[in-house]
């Protein structure tokens, strides 16, 4: 019995495509594990002025690396604008990162979206994006303690929830 041509050719070619596929769309989480964040970068903010990552040490942290061409990036950021509002109290630093935007897009960006916290320009920085495994998908997240330790980090698209609850964690740390 021969085998047809079209399964020994596309059948491993149909059956890896499904798994880069599922491999992109599922977002993936892994745990700090004690790890603790390089806090040591200074970056330009939209609008030219240098922001030391380890001004914000002492706070937590929610640390997003996004793009404005990016459509999960677009979901996430009204909950982070609300995060940054809603847990001034608890010294919320919501950092938003970009990967590769200008800060002219950044400025227009920011205000069509209203965006109340920090955007800092990440794309001559490529040491910060490797550190921080924002090379290849977007968006992704990094939850760091007040003491510098990662909670959780989160590649992908996350319910408002998933935030939420690793904030409340993260505040509940910090008790």
């Amino acid at each position: 019995m021969s085998r047809s041509p079209w399964k020994s050719r596309w059948l491993p070619a149909g059956l890896a495509a499904v798994a880069l596929a599922m491999s992109v769309a599922v977002p993936s989480c892994s745990h700090g594990g004690g790890q603790t964040a390089n806090l040591g970068y200074v970056l330009k903010d939209m609008n030219g002025q240098d922001v030391e990552l380890a001004s914000f040490k002492g706070r937590p942290i929610l640390l997003n690396f996004w793009a404005t061409w990016c459509g999960p990036c677009k979901a996430e950021i009204p909950w982070f604008v609300d995060f940054a509002e809603k847990y001034k109290a608890q010294r919320l630093a919501v950092i938003g990162i970009s990967v590769d935007d200008s800060a002219e897009d950044m400025r227009a960006f920011a205000a069509k979206y209203q965006i109340n916290y920090p955007l800092l320009v990440g794309l001559p920085n490529r040491d910060l994006r490797v550190e921080y495994e924002a090379n290849e998908l977007i968006p992704i997240s990094w939850l760091i303690r007040a003491d510098g330790t990662v909670l959780d980090k989160a590649q992908g698209v996350h319910p408002r929830e998933w935030f939420e609850a690793n904030l409340q964690t993260m505040f509940a740390d910090a008790d």
